[in-house]
């Protein structure tokens, strides 16, 4: 089960990957100074994902107008997320959780998905400059995308 809203989120460290090499992701480069949206997906290359992190790109100038930085967590390697992104031009930060450590401290591992083992759920969260939880979705499946229209409501909140 997602961790709770009004609680503190579990900072990360994770690897991402583009043209200029692997750099580290954290949670808490962004406290105090932006809110974040956090999108965990099953997994790269597959249809609900890549449809909702293109949908992301296509609307990332409404998030970055609400003063949000947008991240997406899989359990895939960095290489394969960089491979994803070009091919599907994906334009978010994408993050590695390939130890499964991210998902599981935000109770959105699943055991298994159709026999490939533990991935991510599809999960949301907003995470406000403080660090605490502001919104938080785990979808009934993983081919359920998460409610953006209540993402975008809570940010505006924030303000």
């Amino acid at each position: 089960m997602a961790i709770a809203v009004g609680t503190k989120a579990p900072d990360f460290c994770l690897k991402s990957k583009d043209a200029s090499g692997l750099k580290d992701v954290k949670l808490s480069d962004n406290l105090g100074k932006k809110n974040t949206v956090i999108l965990f997906v099953p997994l790269a290359f597959t249809s609900v994902c890549t449809q909702e992190l293109c949908d992301i790109t296509s609307g990332l100038n409404t998030y970055q107008g609400l003063n949000a930085e947008v991240i997406g967590i899989s359990v895939d390697s960095p290489f394969a997320q960089e491979a994803w992104a070009a091919k599907e031009k994906i334009g978010i930060t994408l993050a590695s959780d390939l130890n499964k450590t991210t998902a599981k401290a935000y109770g959105v591992l699943l055991d298994d998905l159709i026999g490939l083992g533990s991935v991510a759920a599809r999960a949301a969260f907003v995470i406000d400059k403080d660090g605490v939880v502001q919104y938080a979705e785990q979808t009934p499946t993983p081919k359920d995308l998460p409610n953006f229209a209540a993402i975008q409501a809570t940010l505006e909140k924030l303000g």
